[in-house]
């Protein structure tokens, strides 16, 4: 997928995937999302992804909604909000280093 936002491309095929999360929901159901974490050769995160029509990747079709897909340009805080939502805890460190214990 492919995105320009900001006059800068956004491009899953070039960028390394970070972490991918499915709330394991089918694709007829229209809650589903399926979304990937990225970072850009330049360090730059955002999220790619679909989902349904009741999803955050719902598009406008006609009076009703349906699913779809797109990019989201993230910070860096906002890359560890969804990492620490949707990853392990490994997975997480392997990304933004070690993280302090309670």
């Amino acid at each position: 997928m492919k995105k320009i936002i900001d006059g800068k491309l956004y491009n899953t095929d070039t960028a390394e995937e970070l972490g991918h999360y499915w709330n394991g929901l089918g694709t007829n159901d229209f809650r589903n999302i399926s979304e990937s974490l990225y970072r850009t050769k330049n360090g730059v995160y955002f999220t790619a992804g679909s989902g349904g029509a009741m999803s955050s990747y719902a598009r406008p079709c006609g009076n009703m909604t349906g699913g779809g897909e797109g990019i989201m340009v993230l910070c860096v805080d906002e890359a560890k909000e969804w990492a620490e939502r949707h990853l392990t805890a490994e997975e997480y460190e392997a990304i933004f280093g070690q993280i302090e214990e309670a």
